[in-house]
Parts: C-alpha cells; structure tokens; sequence
C-alpha cells in the first residue's frame, strides 16, 4: 500500500521523518526522494539483516539517511540521542517482513525446516525454541488463544506439552507437525495451514510485538510536529486493534471498560483521526502481492500546539 502511504504521510522537502520499521528500506526510498535536498529520514529496525539492506537501497540518499538499530518501543531515547525534537511523520509497518519469513535460518515460518528461533533482533535472549519447550501449558494456551485468535490453543498447547514431555522440540517443522495432529481433521481448511496463527502467536510473543507497538505509538504521536502525520500498516486485528485504540485515546475518546468511576487510560485531545476505517489494499495489489491482504493502513495527524 505503498501509494496510499505516501498520500497520507505527505513527505515534503526539508523535513523530517521517521520509518520506525525500515526493513529492507522500500518505503524509506520513496520518502526519501520526496524530502530532497535537505530533508532527513530516520530508519529503526531490530534486525541487524534488515538495516545492511537498507543501508544499500538507500546508498544514493546516505547523506539524507540516518539508520539506527533499535526496537520502535524505545524510539524516544533514540530521538533524544540523535538530538532531534520533533517529526514531520512517522511510519509503523508492523509484522514480520518477507526477507524474513523467506530466510530459513531465522525460523519463522514452518515453510523451512530450521531451527525455532523467531527473534527479529537476533541479539534478544528469548527464542521459539525456549517459549515452545519451557512455558507452563497454560502460559502457552494464553500467548496461543490471545496473539493467535486460534480455537485450538489448549488442545495444542497440551499437545506441545506431551511432546516435549518426551524431547526438545528443536525445528520448525517438529511444532508445525505437532499443531496438524492437536487440530482436528474436521476443523482443518485448505485456505491457512493449522499451524499458521500458532507460529503467529509465539512469534509475537518472542518479539514482544504489542507491547512494543503501543509504546512506540505512544512516543511517535507526542514527537510529531504540529501538522505531522502517522501512518500504521497492520496485518492482523489484534495490531489493528492497539492502534485503533490508541488513535482513539490521542483524539481524546476514552477507551477505558465500560463501568469505571474515572479515566484511566489517559485519553487527551492529540491528533486527529485520518482514516476513519481502516483502509485496505486494492484487488490488483492483493493479486500482485498476495502478502497483502490483510495489509490495514490507519493514519492521523498531530493537531496544532500538542508537542
């Protein structure tokens, strides 16, 4: 969705921009070019892998680009070290990437056999193989059934339990086996593998991706500029769900349980909401980047006098 971006986030010469998530640097390129001569365009990433291919894609602009590696949850300490006060937009697009799915040795998808790893930042203690083997049945069952949205977690989170009971589970390709036996053969379809929110939810779980998500949402929205804009591209509803909520809290709708005696979720007058559904790729998109489709992209910008 990448011209939807742009038509949202608006890059101007001159001015400054944050791609808390640069990846390989696709949608950094394109900012880039649009904020010449002088502008500067700041790149996050927590994989080491990501930022040296984004340090070539972006080769041309090197004078224009600053790349950091760092978790978007710590973006403001990032800001303040590289003195920089304040932004013009910010982009936030969430999920794990292609490079990295497509890399076997990174162990995110059962689609290769490797080992269960996961971690974006390879440096991070936490892996796959450390969740699926050490986390009690019931931990397991929660991360599963809350990152996942699967029906199955606590039959498969005892079917991992039992295997492991037995040995290590060490590859991918053992967890994705064992979630095709814990699902049902009925309850099974040909669209998505039963493995899929599985490996979904621990991934998450490893990255600690929600966490990380509402705080660095949090810091980009009070770094805007006046008139600066965000742009989220999410790609399943639980991260949907955060930013829709956070937007919410910043335009000053409160997004406490209904039934509290007072505001807690710290709801204040920020931003104003640009999308007011999610918007969602084209057919043609989805047809040439099949990874698209359930791409969801909200945006909002910083309202006068709330730096």
């Amino acid at each position: 969705m990448l011209k939807e971006v742009l038509d949202f986030l608006q890059p101007q010469s001159g001015k400054t921009y944050i791609d808390c998530t640069v990846g390989g640097g696709g949608h950094a390129l394109e900012i880039v070019k649009r904020i010449l001569p002088d502008g500067r365009l700041i790149g996050l990433d927590r994989d080491e892998e990501a930022l040296i291919a984004a340090a070539e894609c972006l080769s041309e602009y090197r004078e224009n680009v600053i790349l950091e590696k760092a978790n978007y949850a710590d973006l403001e300490a990032v800001m303040e070290r590289l003195g920089v006060r304040s932004a013009d937009g910010a982009l936030l697009d969430l999920g794990v990437s292609s490079r990295q799915l497509e890399s076997p040795e990174r162990g995110f998808s059962f689609r290769h056999d490797s080992d269960l790893d996961m971690r974006m930042d390879r440096s991070d203690r936490v892996t796959a193989k450390e969740i699926v083997n050490a986390w009690s049945e019931r931990r397991l069952s929660e991360v599963i059934w809350t990152y996942g949205e699967e029906r199955w977690a606590k039959r498969i989170a005892k079917f991992i339990v039992e295997r492991r009971s037995r040995r290590p589970i060490r590859t991918t390709r053992e967890l994705a086996e064992i979630i095709l036996a814990a699902v049902p053969a009925g309850a099974r379809t040909e669209r998505i593998h039963p493995a899929t929110k599985s490996f979904q939810a621990i991934r998450i779980a490893v990255n600690r991706e929600i966490e990380s998500l509402q705080a660095g949402l949090d810091a980009g929205i009070s770094l805007l500029a006046p008139g600066g804009r965000v742009c989220v591209l999410s790609y399943h509803s639980l991260e949907d769900r955060v930013v829709k909520e956070t937007f919410a809290r910043h335009a000053g709708r409160c997004t406490c349980p209904s039934g509290l005696p007072i505001c807690v979720c710290g709801a204040k007058k920020s931003i104003r909401i640009l999308t007011k559904r999610p918007l969602t790729p084209t057919d043609e998109e989805v047809r040439v980047n099949p990874r698209s489709r359930s791409a969801k992209l909200r945006a909002a910008e910083k309202l006068p006098n709330q730096v």
